[in-house]
């Protein structure tokens, strides 16, 4: 039998002060009893029917439980880091709200749909930025994503590449850990940087998976700027435009998996569902308590002797 708790001071005082006034109750009582020329044997019976209850009582405080305190938890499911392109292109209004903004909504319901798996959030524009590191916390994953906004890095250009390096990074910090491992990256494709062999390389070699979201329409959209439309040197109003062509190759080139949402569809569902189809790893493991409180059958014990002790009359004297 092991306890939830340890005897405290409170207990180690109750139990002294009860054996202490009880020893002065037998002692007076057998000198009285010797001076009546008497026997005094139920003061002792009485003595460890009460001992005996009392025991039971305070074993009942300190949450006796049976069995193993500790069990292993395991929990399988896989490492998902969002990717989220953040560049001033993404408030393009070809996806109503704009483009930005229904990725916030479609990540969100797809964390939703994904829930036991570990998802982390990555912003980038011309250069990749942690969000929020990989987490069971949906709660704290979505919060992490309503704040997602075109300002929260540099605008000086779109680095799909170095976002790439970083979530690889990132994933593989842990190279003993054997977790299914996803890349997700939401963008229109426009791209600035040019992506190393390397890059690729990485990506199969720690045997993670890229899905690549484009966001946008091949017809384009105009990007808002406050109350205006984003003007080029020119003062042409800018038009950008989904490079579904680029995204395919590069989804191609690392045996990954290229989806679309625009105005015509939306293919979130295919997303969950491939990711679904990648093979669920261990994640975590631990040692947590796993005990049943057995408060209630010493208790019930010791209301038994209690009423007992009340209903059950001993003489304390015999002649």
């Amino acid at each position: 039998m092991n306890f939830n708790y340890e005897l405290t001071l409170v207990e180690y005082v109750f139990i002294a002060a009860f054996l202490i006034l009880y020893s002065v109750y037998i002692g007076r009582t057998l000198y009285v009893a010797k001076a009546l020329g008497s026997t005094a044997r139920g003061v002792v019976i009485k003595f460890f029917l009460r001992t005996i209850y009392i025991a039971l009582m305070i074993i009942a405080l300190l949450g006796p439980f049976f069995g193993e305190p500790e069990r292993d938890i395991i929990a399988e499911g896989k490492d998902i880091m969002v990717m989220v392109d953040v560049s001033k292109s993404m408030d393009a209004s070809d996806v109503q709200p704009s483009r930005l903004e229904k990725v916030k909504f479609e990540v969100q319901r797809l964390s939703t749909s994904l829930n036991g798996n570990r998802f982390g959030l990555m912003v980038f524009s011309s250069s990749p930025f942690l969000q929020a590191p990989l987490t069971f916390d949906l709660n704290a994953f979505n919060l992490f994503t309503q704040t997602l906004n075109t300002s929260l890095v540099s605008n000086t250009g779109t680095d799909i590449c170095s976002a790439l390096d970083l979530g690889v990074e990132k994933l593989t910090q842990n190279r003993s850990a054997n977790t299914s491992k996803i890349l997700l990256l939401f963008t229109d494709g426009e791209n600035f940087g040019a992506c190393e062999r390397k890059t690729f390389s990485d990506i199969k070699k720690f045997d993670l998976k890229l899905i690549i979201v484009g966001v946008g329409t091949t017809n384009g959209g105009r990007i808002k700027d406050g109350s205006n439309w984003v003007k080029d040197e020119n003062g042409q109003i800018v038009i950008t435009h989904l490079n579904n062509a680029y995204l395919g190759d590069l989804a191609k080139s690392t045996n990954g998996n290229y989806f679309e949402i625009s105005g015509q569809q939306n293919a979130i569902v295919d997303v969950i569902e491939a990711i679904n189809s990648v093979e669920n790893r261990l994640i975590d493991s631990r040692k947590v308590a796993v005990v049943s409180n057995k408060y209630r059958y010493f208790l019930m014990v010791a209301l038994v002797l209690i009423a007992l002790d009340i209903l059950v009359t001993v003489s304390t004297f015999q002649v």
